[in-house]
């Protein structure tokens, strides 16, 4: 019987020495191919810096103008909602400030509108530009006027 035994515990003896082969074998070539494939990438994609956070538009909307265009054989109307993207904080409160201002500004230049001519793509960025710089323009007794980065149209009706 002690034959028996020293051949079953034998048999267990190989039986554990080759499964603990068998996985330190497994474990080896899975961290291998894991140190190697992970090595590669890492070194030839360069790292991704961190996203940046990008400021929020500030939007400053002003009340619809309502303006008569004359032409020489009729008058038209025109209705216009404006909303002016602005760079900062500061520039938004001067705005807000100058109001009346800004306001008259901007009808002054609207009624000298062609209606013809402001119903073409051509004329509605000349009076973007027109509008831009006459926002732009300092208002008394500020030194700098506000930091206008566009001029946006949110309504355009000419009838």
């Amino acid at each position: 019987m002690a034959k028996k035994q020293s051949g079953a515990f034998k048999f267990i003896k190989n039986f554990l020495t080759v499964a603990l082969i068998v996985a330190a074998s497994v474990g080896a070539t899975l961290f291998y191919y894991g140190k190697t494939s992970l090595a590669p990438a890492t070194a030839a994609q360069p790292a991704e810096p961190p996203p940046v956070a990008l400021p929020n538009p500030i939007f400053t909307p002003l009340e619809p103008f309502t303006v008569t265009l004359r032409n020489e054989q009729t008058n038209r109307i025109l209705y216009v909602a404006i909303t002016l993207r602005v760079t900062d904080e500061l520039s938004r409160r001067q705005i807000n400030q100058y109001m009346p201002e800004v306001r008259d500004r901007t009808l002054r230049l609207l009624a000298e509108q062609r209606s013809d001519h402001v119903q073409t793509p051509q004329g509605r960025a000349e009076l973007v530009e027109g509008l831009l710089a006459a926002l732009k323009a300092p208002y008394a007794p500020q030194p700098t006027g506000p930091a206008i980065e566009s001029v946006l149209f949110t309504a355009f009706v000419v009838q």
